[in-house]
């Protein structure tokens, strides 16, 4: 097994995260469609995480997928808009996947983390989607994700995604909100704000307490004096 790893590997027990925002036709990951689907990159640059690359796809609907008239007009996506270039999901997903592998490979991670507002909501589209089409190396942990709504809470306690980016000093154009680019993107830009400003009040690395550190001395003496009566 290689022992190569990245500052993002060492920094998220080598799970890579990947922002993920789904602009969808309803609520429901089993029945309605995706209309849009966004991933965010990330890296450190120097010890700053930063968003890299966006990867941003609009997507057509699944053969007999429903379409809520109420998100439709929530989101102002028009599914069947003459200009609106989409792709079928099976070729969306097969590509976000393979990029995002691609990006675990060269990070040295050996499996991506969602990162989401209101994780759970965009996970379970992106479950079901890969379920949907049987695509077998979905390269997202199964059931675990970071939820910026949960880390917004803690931080400057909002949970609104927009409230969130002006309390953390972050642009944010409601024109163009709802867009699964600009949300994801956003998004991206405050998860990074938040580890990075974590990392500056020097909650990272962790400081063990005394006891612990101890106790790790300990240990590492008592394999040492193991490994010597070995000898």
């Amino acid at each position: 097994m290689s022992d190569e790893t990245s500052p993002i590997a060492e920094r998220f027990r080598s799970f890579l995260p990947v922002v993920i925002d789904v602009e969808c036709g309803g609520f429901n990951a089993q029945t309605d469609a995706i209309l849009e689907i966004a991933a965010v990159m990330l890296d450190f640059e120097g010890d700053q995480l930063v968003p890299v690359k966006t990867h941003f796809y609009r997507v057509v609907p699944f053969p007999g997928a429903n379409l809520e008239e109420s998100s439709l007009k929530f989101t102002g996506i028009d599914p069947y808009h003459p200009l609106r270039v989409a792709y079928p999901e099976v070729e969306v997903f097969r590509d976000m996947f393979g990029h995002i592998r691609t990006a675990m490979k060269s990070a040295h991670c050996k499996r991506a983390i969602l990162v989401g507002h209101n994780a759970h909501f965009d996970h379970g589209f992106v479950r079901a989607a890969a379920e949907r089409h049987n695509l077998k190396r979905n390269p997202f942990h199964p059931f675990s994700s970071l939820d910026t709504v949960s880390m917004s809470a803690l931080c400057f306690g909002q949970t609104v995604l927009a409230r969130a980016c002006k309390a953390a000093a972050i642009s944010f154009n409601p024109e163009v909100a709802h867009s699964a680019r600009y949300d994801a993107e956003k998004t991206a830009e405050l998860f990074c704000t938040m580890v990075n400003r974590w990392q500056a009040f020097g909650g990272w690395p962790p400081a063990l307490p005394d006891s612990l550190e101890q106790e790790g001395s300990t240990d590492q003496e008592d394999t040492a004096d193991e490994d010597q009566s070995a000898g």
